[in-house]
């Protein structure tokens, strides 16, 4: 009796499609990849599902809205839930190792380095010689390999709320670092005695921050939604603003322009009520002081001294895509009323 009701205890927690996989196979390796967003070797980004009948409803991200992105799973490498997000680390067919945040996809092995180089360079090649950066979020470590190619940092300050992002423990209670033994290629300035890793939330991080400390501060969160909502409203650009040296700057991921401008309009609005000026792609933003030309790079990247020669040269960023990434579609100009 009592392994009866341990057996239905089990399947009440199991994810359908892994119900109806067991149904068929007793092979561990299946059993292995099964996650409640993964139905049929295919990961689908933040979705539920409930059977009726033979139709499966899929209901998705809300940042998303009808739509289904989807990647074909060749096996589940790390799945462990945190204090704060659910963690998930598996190898796709054609995009290589994928991590994967309370089912939101975070990043691809295959295209990270686009979106790792524009956040990062923008702003720290829009001013002269950055000494003391922070980054917020970022527990991937992408953020930091690029950060790290600029010889002038002295400083890099990271603040992650979730400790498992970087770190998992193992049966020995040995602690190593998740994206370093996933994502080597994106983890290893950890080591880099300029990063000091602070693991707390950002809101109570940056309220303790003394004036005027950082020359840019780069904002690699997560969607808003839940926690990270109090990222994209005015208080934290105003501790944002008081935490940046005159004519320092801060570099804010803004969603999607296809689906997301009500929430770009917001950002900006707040954002042009804080700080000197700002555009969108990720929204970028100057305090008072010392002017800064977003739009022309002051350190062209093949004149700043090691850059090309401490890592690696950027797969997608040069000056040329630098000055373009601020020329807008017609639609956002119209769309986004406070351009």
């Amino acid at each position: 009796m009592d392994e009866h009701k341990n057996n239905t205890s089990a399947l009440a927690d199991t994810p359908p499609c892994c119900v109806k996989a067991r149904a068929f196979s007793h092979d561990a390796e299946l059993e292995a990849n099964c996650h409640a967003t993964v139905v049929s070797g295919w990961f689908t980004k933040h979705q539920s599902s409930s059977d009726k009948g033979d139709k499966r409803m899929y209901f998705n991200n809300p940042m998303w809205p009808g739509e289904a992105h989807s990647l074909e799973v060749k096996k589940i490498l790390f799945k462990e839930r945190s204090n704060y997000q659910e963690v998930l680390v598996f190898e796709s067919v054609m995009y290589g190792k994928v991590l994967v945040l309370d089912g939101i996809l975070q990043l691809t092995e295959r295209d990270e380095f686009a979106y790792q180089e524009m956040i990062a360079h923008l702003p720290l090649y829009s001013i002269k010689l950055p000494k003391n950066v922070l980054v917020v979020g970022g527990g991937d470590g992408g953020v930091l390999r690029e950060v790290a190619l600029h010889s002038s940092v002295e400083l890099i300050n990271i603040c992650e709320i979730d400790q498992m992002v970087i770190d998992e423990c193992d049966a020995n209670l040995s602690c190593i670092k998740v994206s370093k033994k996933f994502f080597p290629h994106l983890a290893f300035r950890f080591e880099d005695p300029r990063v000091h890793l602070h693991v707390q939330d950002a809101l109570e991080f940056i309220r303790h921050v003394p004036k005027g400390k950082y020359d840019a501060i780069i904002v690699d969160s997560s969607d808003p939604v839940g926690r990270a909502q109090d990222l994209v409203e005015k208080p934290f650009f105003e501790m944002i603003s008081n935490a940046l040296r005159p004519g320092g700057v801060l570099c804010n991921m803004v969603e999607s322009m296809w689906l997301h401008t009500h929430l770009i309009n917001d950002m900006i609005s707040a954002c042009s009520e804080v700080f000197k000026g700002g555009v969108i792609g990720f929204i970028l933003c100057s305090t008072e002081g010392p002017p800064v030309d977003f739009k022309n790079p002051v350190n062209p990247i093949g004149k700043v001294k090691g850059a090309l020669n401490h890592h690696k040269e950027p797969r997608f960023y040069n000056s040329e895509i630098h000055r373009v990434a601020f020329v807008l579609p017609s639609f956002v100009r119209k769309q986004a009323n406070c351009l």
